[in-house]
């Protein structure tokens, strides 16, 4: 990127950090609700991983691993949304915003790890089947789904009102789903005395963790690589660009993830106009049109400047 440009060509838009609908805004860890969520659910997930390590069952292992699923993903959330507030310094000129971005990272590395831990000890068990204490099974998966119920019904009420608190009830019923679906695998235990249902199920289980976590990885490693965020098209943005009056190029554009819902852009537009103050103003509100809050413009009057890479 070429650092002699004209004088007062470059601007960096401060103003407007609109963003557009692919992305949500951070948790609000605030809300009571959040913070009840967090501790009943941890508290349950060390309970439940403690029993199936206990009766020997993976399948309980398996749903304690999909209820910390949504527990770290809150809490991990939160805990960078937090992080991504704090004040940009000399060193960390950004903040600490990419933190948002690493703990998506961390937390669909975590899951898939422990999903292979327990995948692994279910294809053994297949092999070897070993008895499992059903009763036990039964009754703490039934709390399990008893505690996902209830927090579940915390957030019914303005599941309507705000994305966020409908993705914390989305996941809290998906959760008391898998609880019940182990609470029938010990009962089918109990009546026929197949043990083998305990790790088909734990399996089915890990098969549900890694589809909702793949995407959840796939977004991290691109805004960790700095790709654009998923929902921005940056051709749409080149053209955009490109058709503001008296544009005659667009090169060196690119567009990346500041944190899991800020958006920055940075492009040289060659163009032939006089009034540059008014170009850049249009090039931002361009910009903005995408979410696009950060947008740092270089203007090159005439001609382009060189541009080995363009």
């Amino acid at each position: 990127m070429a650092h002699d440009h004209h004088p007062h060509s470059h601007a960096h838009d401060h103003h407007g950090h609109g963003h557009g609908h692919h992305h949500h805004g951070p948790t609000d860890t605030g809300d009571w609700r959040y913070l009840a969520a967090l501790t009943i659910n941890l508290i349950f997930v060390a309970i439940e991983f403690g029993a199936g390590l206990w009766t020997g069952s993976t399948a309980l292992m398996a749903d304690a691993g999909h209820n910390l699923s949504d527990v770290l993903g809150l809490a991990l959330a939160g805990g960078a949304a937090w992080l991504s507030r704090r004040a940009a310094g000399e060193l960390r000129t950004y903040g600490y915003r990419k933190a948002t971005v690493l703990a998506a990272l961390g937390n669909a590395l975590l899951l898939i790890f422990a999903c292979g831990a327990i995948a692994f000890e279910a294809v053994r068990r297949l092999n070897e089947p070993a008895p499992v204490a059903s009763g036990v099974i039964m009754a703490v998966a039934g709390v399990g789904f008893l505690i996902n119920l209830g927090t579940a019904l915390l957030f019914l009420k303005d599941q309507h009102k705000d994305l966020n608190v409908r993705g914390a009830y989305l996941h809290m019923m998906a959760d008391a789903a898998v609880s019940l679906g182990v609470v029938a695998a010990g009962a089918l235990i109990l009546f026929t005395g197949w043990s083998i249902v305990d790790p088909l199920v734990s399996l089915g289980i890990v098969a549900v963790i890694l589809i909702g976590t793949w995407g959840l990885l796939k977004d991290s490693v691109n805004l960790a690589l700095d790709a654009a965020p998923t929902g921005v098209s940056v051709s749409g943005v080149r053209a955009a660009l490109a058709a503001l009056p008296g544009v005659t190029s667009v090169h060196d554009l690119h567009v990346w993830g500041l944190s899991t819902t800020e958006t920055a852009l940075t492009v040289h537009l060659v163009h032939d106009r006089e009034d540059a103050t008014a170009l850049l103003a249009e090039a931002h509100a361009a910009a903005r049109r995408f979410g696009i809050g950060h947008a740092t413009v270089q203007l090159e009057h005439g001609q382009a400047m060189d541009c080995p890479t363009c």
